[in-house]
């Protein structure tokens, strides 16, 4: 049995910018979904630790938005490299030190947005950096992954 491979290229300008377009608008969909998701699992671990992290609410959530969106930021340019720096030490303790690396995230975010977003103590935020992991895999499988799929935004 032969299998046919086809290749459809599109001549027309206008269907190709209606295509980015429709690209673009997925992918600004999707960061939008990460950003808010995230908001929303920060304030969730922030009620959970009170002591231990502190997300300010005077604004109805605006710094756990911005501070979300500060990680979302940081997760895509700071950790790549950070996780090809520490590969060796995450690798001799089997990936006990990958939570780390979410750690100094969290702490880079509480440094930028200052008394609005304060991360206390070294152990604490080890599990909360572990807590807002797992939450993070449940929200994008179970949430954002199903809506962009079914929508094809």
């Amino acid at each position: 049995m032969k299998k046919r491979i086809i290749i459809e290229e599109i001549n027309n300008p206008k269907e190709k910018k209606l295509k980015y377009n429709k690209l673009i608008k997925n992918k600004f969909f999707e960061t939008f979904l990460y950003i808010v998701g995230y908001a929303i699992i920060l304030i969730f671990v922030s009620c959970l630790f009170k002591k231990s992290l502190y997300i300010n609410n005077d604004y109805f959530g605006v710094y756990a938005l911005i501070a979300s969106l500060i990680i979302y930021i940081l997760n895509q340019t700071i950790k790549p490299i950070l996780i090809y720096i520490t590969l060796p030490l995450t690798a001799l303790t089997y990936g006990l030190f990958y939570p780390v690396i979410n750690v100094i995230i969290l702490y880079i975010t509480s440094f930028i947005l200052g008394n609005n977003f304060i991360v206390r103590g070294i152990f604490i935020p080890f599990i909360i950096a572990i807590i807002i992991s797992f939450l993070n895999i449940l929200m994008e499988g179970m949430i954002i992954k199903p809506i962009i799929n079914k929508g094809k935004w």
